[in-house]
């Protein structure tokens, strides 16, 4: 047993000591003009998930699920988020895109989070990515419409798909 147990140890230091020279090496790629590798997309998605899941309290959204709060949602959406995350015109943004890890494209692939999951990542942003902490400068309250608005983005209530339609056709 006591073999095993220092053949545990020197794996784990050799794995530390391994990585400690793979980042000192010079070799590790650091530029955000290459795509993450998926290893690296599985660890930091993991980590984000678990995090959240772990800090981020249960709460439900105080904000009633109104058509004025939702097209209130939209207009945050559209005002701070989109330039990183999508426009309304189902484009990809190209900003957003230059991230390392890219911006998710929140309008073209919906998050499936519930909702005090993607009102934690709004308030309190995530670390190394560009997503900034949107409770230091924006309420409560106009968070949890954007989050509504995120949340229900293919299943809105047809007033809030007029009014996303209507906010391009005008000159």
């Amino acid at each position: 047993m006591g073999k095993f147990v220092v053949g545990i140890v020197v794996g784990a230091v050799g794995l530390a000591l391994a990585g400690w020279a793979y980042t000192r090496s010079g070799y590790m790629p650091v530029t955000a003009d290459v795509p993450p590798s998926a290893f690296e997309r599985y660890i930091a998605s993991t980590a984000l998930d678990a995090s959240i899941e772990r800090q981020a309290p249960r709460v439900k959204n105080p904000v009633p699920i109104t058509d004025t709060n939702l097209i209130d949602g939209m207009k945050f959406y559209t005002m701070n988020c989109a330039q990183c995350h999508g426009e309304l015109t189902k484009k990809e943004s190209a900003f957003g895109e230059s991230f390392y890890p890219a911006a998710p494209q929140l309008i073209l692939h919906p998050l499936d989070d519930p909702e005090w999951h993607i009102f934690y990542a709004v308030k309190h942003g995530i670390a190394r990515t560009g997503m900034p902490a949107w409770g230091k400068t924006a309420s409560d309250e106009d968070l949890w419409k954007v989050t509504a608005f995120l949340s229900r983005i293919n299943s809105l209530p047809p007033a809030v798909q007029e009014k996303w339609k209507t906010a391009f056709s005008t000159p």
